[in-house]
Formats: C-alpha cells, sequence, structure tokens
C-alpha cells in the first residue's frame, strides 16, 4: 500500500511539473524565497547550524549567529606580510588557484558542512570520467521516489531516456534532484556497480584528489547528516571538475532547452541559477565562468564559483553562508586578483632534489613584499622508476602552488630506498645472490651469471680481433692495386721495381 501511495505521490509532482510553462522550472529557492525564509528564521528561531562544523554559533538566534560568523576572520590573515582578506559571512571560505593548487583565502577551510546541492559537482565529475557524453541515462522509479513537492526537479518520468550531455544541464542549471540520481544510477550501472556502487565511487575518488573531510551518501545532496563535505575539498573537487570541457560548456550556459525524449514529446527549458553569469543581473561578476548553487534548511546558502580573469583561474568556495553570498564571493575573488601575482618557477633557482619541471611554465603565486627564497618544500615521489613526483610550495604552511616533477636519482634513492644503480656480490659457497648490507636496495646480479658474462666479452674481444685483421688484409691489398696501377701508368724507360 505504501509504494502505491509513494508511486501516486510522484505522479502528482512530476505532473505538476509538466504543467509548468515552459522556462519556469525552478531547481532551487527563488532569491525572494530564500530572502523572505531567512526573515522568516529572524524572527521565529535560532539558524539551524551543522554541530560538526565547530563554527561557535550554535545556539544563537540569526542575527546574533550572522555577526558571530562574520567575525571570524580568515586564517589566512594572521600570516606575517600577508595581504589582508575581507570578511565573509560564509562560516567557511576558500579561494583556490585551480592551476597551481594554491590557496590564497581561507577561512575555516576544513571545518565540515552540509553541501547542500553542489554535491552535484562530486556526481559531474564521476559520470564524466566514467561515460561518454552520449550515453543513455535511464529514469528508474527509484530516481523519482526521492521526490517531494518542494525539492527542485525537471519533472522526469520512469522509464524516460536523456542523453548524458541533456542530463548534465538538467543537474548542473535546474538542480535537478531526480537527475542527479539518475545519472548515478545509470553511470553505476554501466560501470557494473549500481547508484551504491557510484556513491562509494565518489568518496574514492575524493580520496585520490587529497580530499579529507568529504563523506557523500548521495548524488544530489538532499540532506543527510553523514552527508557533509568541507570548503577545501570542494575547492579541489571543483579545480578537477574544470578540467573537462564538456563541464565548462554547461557551467557557461544561461539556457538550454531539453529536447523531446521517448515519453515526453514537449521540449524543458532550463535556466543557470547562480547571478554571477547573468550579465544584465545586479550580481553579475565579469571574471566568472561557471559554478553551483546550493541551499537547504540544514545547510543554508552553500556556493562554489570559478572565475578567470585571463592571468588566472580561481576557484572560490563558501559554505554555510547566511549573508549575501555572491558579495562574499565577488570580495574574495577581487583580493586575490588584486593581491597575487605568478612567479615562475623555470626563473628561480631550483630546489637540489628537483632534475626538472614537467610543465615549463609550473609558477607559485606571491604577494608582492615575500620573495621565492623564503618558500618551503615538500615532495611527494609518484614513480620510483620514472623519478616522478610532485612538489609543494609553502609560506608560514600556507601552500602557495605545487607542480610536478622529474627527481634527481639520489633524492629517490635517499627518499624511498630505490636505486638504478646495479650491485654484485658473492656469498661463499652459494650460488645464489646476496645483498650487502651497506648497499641500499638494488638490481643483484646472481653469481653463475658472471661467468657467462666473462665468456661472451672474451668471444667479443675475438669477434673484434678477426674483423680488425680482415679489414687489414683488405686495405693491404687495395694499396698493392693502387701501386701496380701507378706503375703502368709510368712514361717508357722509368720503369722500376721497388725493393
Amino acid at each position: 500500500m505504501k509504494s502505491v501511495l509513494k508511486r501516486a505521490f510522484a505522479a502528482l509532482v512530476a505532473a505538476a511539473a509538466l504543467l509548468a510553462p515552459a522556462g519556469s522550472v525552478y531547481a532551487e529557492p527563488t532569491e525572494q524565497t530564500v530572502q523572505s525564509e531567512e526573515e522568516n528564521t529572524q524572527q521565529a528561531e535560532p539558524a539551524p547550524i551543522n554541530p560538526d562544523a565547530e563554527a561557535g554559533i550554535e545556539g544563537l538566534t540569526y542575527e546574533e549567529a550572522l555577526q558571530a560568523a562574520y567575525n571570524i576572520l580568515p586564517e589566512t590573515n594572521s600570516l606575517e606580510g600577508w595581504p589582508q582578506g575581507p570578511q565573509v559571512y560564509g562560516c567557511a571560505a576558500i579561494v583556490m588557484d585551480m592551476d597551481s593548487g594554491a590557496v590564497l583565502y581561507g577561512k575555516r577551510v576544513d571545518d565540515k558542512h552540509y553541501p547542500a546541492s553542489i554535491t552535484k559537482l562530486m556526481t559531474a565529475l564521476v559520470a564524466l570520467e566514467n561515460a561518454g557524453i552520449d550515453d543513455e541515462i535511464e529514469f528508474s522509479q527509484a530516481s523519482i521516489d526521492i521526490l517531494r513537492w518542494d525539492y527542485a526537479s525537471i519533472g522526469m518520468k520512469p522509464g524516460e531516456i536523456l542523453s548524458l550531455n541533456d542530463a548534465m544541464y538538467g543537474m548542473l542549471l535546474a538542480s535537478g534532484n531526480e537527475v542527479a540520481y539518475a545519472i548515478a544510477e545509470s553511470v553505476g550501472n554501466k560501470m557494473g556497480i549500481g547508484y551504491d556502487g557510484f556513491i562509494q565511487k565518489m568518496n574514492d575518488r575524493a580520496a585520490e584528489l587529497g580530499c579529507t573531510g568529504s563523506h557523500w551518501v548521495n548524488a544530489n545532496g538532499l540532506h543527510d547528516d553523514l552527508h557533509y563535505t568541507t570548503a577545501h575539498d570542494m575547492a579541489l573537487i571543483a579545480s578537477e571538475l574544470y578540467k573537462y570541457e564538456e563541464f565548462r560548456t554547461v557551467t557557461q550556459t544561461l539556457n538550454y532547452t531539453i529536447g523531446s525524449t521517448n515519453l515526453t514529446a514537449e521540449t524543458r527549458a532550463v535556466q543557470q541559477n547562480h547571478k554571477m553569469l547573468w550579465p544584465n543581473h545586479s550580481r553579475y561578476y565579469e571574471y566568472c565562468t561557471g559554478g553551483k548553487t546550493g541551499y537547504t534548511d540544514d545547510s543554508r546558502t552553500t556556493l562554489v564559483t570559478m572565475a578567470d580573469n585571463g592571468t588566472l583561474r580561481l576557484a572560490a568556495v563558501i559554505l554555510r553562508d547566511n549573508g549575501n553570498v555572491y558579495d562574499d564571493t565577488r570580495a574574495m575573488f577581487d583580493y586575490v586578483f588584486q593581491n597575487f601575482s605568478k612567479v615562475m618557477l623555470k626563473e628561480q633557482e631550483k630546489p637540489e632534489e628537483v632534475r626538472s619541471y614537467t610543465d615549463n611554465n609550473a609558477y607559485v603565486l606571491l604577494p608582492s613584499g615575500i620573495e621565492f627564497s623564503s618558500l618551503e618544500h615538500q615532495i611527494t615521489v609518484a614513480d620510483e622508476a620514472e623519478a616522478s613526483g610532485r612538489i609543494t610550495f609553502y609560506y608560514e604552511g600556507q601552500n602557495v602552488g605545487s607542480t610536478d616533477v622529474t627527481l634527481t636519482p639520489e633524492y629517490v634513492e635517499e627518499a624511498t630506498g630505490y636505486t638504478t644503480r646495479m650491485e654484485v656480490s658473492e656469498k661463499p659457497g652459494d650460488g645464489g645472490t646476496e645483498k650487502d648490507e651497506d648497499s641500499g636496495s638494488g638490481i643483484q646480479i646472481p653469481d653463475w651469471l658472471a661467468p657467462v658474462a666473462i665468456a661472451a666479452a672474451i668471444v667479443l674481444a675475438a669477434l673484434c680481433a678477426l674483423i680488425l685483421r680482415v679489414r687489414y688484409i683488405r686495405a693491404k691489398r687495395r694499396r698493392a692495386i693502387r701501386r701496380r696501377r701507378q706503375y703502368r701508368k709510368q712514361p717508357p724507360g722509368r720503369h722500376y721495381r721497388r725493393r
């Protein structure tokens, strides 16, 4: 009986969405709706918070929580010689350079918060890495059953099919929750791991990127106490996702029409929700190149934004913002664009562990007044045999840029014990191999191979001697032939025999 009621309710939700006029499919609360909800919150109850955030605002009224969050200064402001960044209303915030990984502004970047719909960036990354843009995304009954009347949706039906390309617009622009579920389920099935396996892949991939404070339990960001992330983790995810041209195309689009499907003749119009992308909007930011909005009562406003001024490509993340998230984001971007510049690594003295930089245009980002010589660095070895690794530069513990490198063999041996030097050692009375205790790890040559190598050397030497002897005889014959020719050409009476 419950399943019948759930299906009937889901059908009503889908029907209501389909009856809405084209262009009126809303993914998340409108700006006016969010403002009215915040006004009600001010009057009625304390602002809900994530108890794991440790932001120091639990139990406060809305106004008190708002001011308390604003009063928390970014940790980067405490760095000696670092330019002072703006205060923001977000409980956690970061600006990261997407190409070098440098963190230029940071406020409680490792605090855990509920992400809401910015979760869909992680879903998009795993989908693009494991499926083709023209692959089919089929909507199961389960993908529709998750919807409530107030959930963002584009009105899909069970059995309906979209291409992954169209589904990306439905998920990233319209923030359709059933679309995110269907993408995870369909791509998961293609991978042979299903929906649950796709969610696990989200967690695994986040860990591979270096995320340390995220845990994903769904593909759309619907609230769950065990579904959370950090500002730093989201910046890493955004930076990786931005490498995909398919994502950049979708995230910069303002309007998109999803065509008719196997079950629906009408088209669906979806719109960009990120206000900084709209040229005629008061929140427009000329350098903005994409992003994703998010909002739930538990997460409050969350926002990921990408920006490119022609010199730097930045990702800004704000979590749990109760003020104006767009003003906060603009202030952070302007701060970075105005205060930091590239220092090319090829123009600086290389650390002794580094043989060469993989990217000739690698750089770190520094404010004026801070010298490259004051930086410290940390190296990780990626492949011992190839001597490849990655170097990250720090200023007072703050990441100011990293890049791939080729390391010196000496450093690889020192750091890992691996060496390419060949070592031969004998153990009396044993035909096997034995490593010298002080030799370090290396390539060991078996004892039986030495006599074979000597015999081969003797044969090679004899062959070389034979070749030289043959060449000598041939050269002697050629000289004799030349003398006979010269003798015949001499004038009569001048012939004589050489003795």
